[in-house]
């Protein structure tokens, strides 16, 4: 008797054990379910979110080759007043969608501009002749833009004076070409090291997702707002921009 009852205890224990076990794994489930649907409608949310448009009237997008057969009829419908497209890296890179995609954003009725990707590890007057062969001098283009960032393929990091140095020759190269100046756009790991808005006179391009951003030595004139949005009419994300509507002058329009 006692026998059967310290066994029924035994496995009254085991049950209950393994009653607590099935329960914290249903609240472990359900709370993992929780957290999937809370991450899918953060992405959703960034893969939508702009800034305002009372505030920021004039917005476009940034698109490369990696966004495949740009619809630009969507993209424009999707409310991207104007574009930058990257056109050249280095001294001998093009983006391979560069011509298809301006040809057809222009077709569009949409302002478009180039964007080149500036190496640390080639000559400036290399680079320029790159943008210079690739991208045609139109009275109708956006100023071109000049994006700095480290590159992994690119391990050099010159002192900042020469940096400042080369990228004056760029620029008074290519925007002999152009007929008009540049923006520079440096990322802001790129910015604290090299402080290029303190040494290079031109107007600023900043980035900073959903926030605006606060690194640059003078205020903004475009933002990259979002690096997340997707739109109808583009593979993967494209970058979603902002003018400041006082940050432009003439001479740069």
């Amino acid at each position: 008797m006692a026998m059967g009852a310290t066994l029924s205890r035994r496995t009254g224990a085991g049950a209950d054990w393994r009653g607590r076990v099935a329960r914290w794994l249903r609240r472990l489930a359900a709370l993992a379910a929780l957290l999937l649907l809370a991450v899918g409608l953060a992405l959703w949310w960034a893969a939508r979110w702009t800034p305002p448009r009372a505030k920021f009237p004039l917005q476009g997008v940034t698109i490369d080759a990696g966004n495949g057969a740009v619809h630009w009829g969507s993209i424009k419908a999707a409310g991207a007043d104007f574009a930058y497209i990257f056109a050249t890296d280095g001294a001998d890179g093009v983006d391979a969608g560069y011509a298809r995609n301006m040809a057809a954003a222009r077709e569009a009725g949409m302002r478009i501009g180039p964007i080149h990707r500036y190496s640390l590890c080639q000559l400036a007057t290399d680079q320029a002749a790159n943008f210079i062969r690739h991208v045609p001098r139109r009275a109708d283009a956006l100023p071109p833009v000049v994006w700095l960032d480290y590159d992994d393929r690119c391990p050099d990091r010159p002192t900042r004076a020469l940096l400042l140095s080369e990228l004056a020759t760029f620029l008074a190269q290519i925007e002999a070409h152009m007929g008009k100046r540049s923006l520079i756009a440096p990322g802001p790991n790129f910015e604290a090291d090299y402080k290029v808005t303190r040494g290079i006179a031109r107007t600023t391009w900043l980035r900073r997702d959903f926030f605006p951003p606060d690194y640059g030595a003078h205020p903004w004139a475009m933002w990259q707002a979002n690096d997340y949005m997707r739109l109808p009419g583009a593979e993967g994300t494209v970058g979603w921009n902002v003018v400041r509507p006082e940050g432009m002058s003439d001479e740069q329009e």
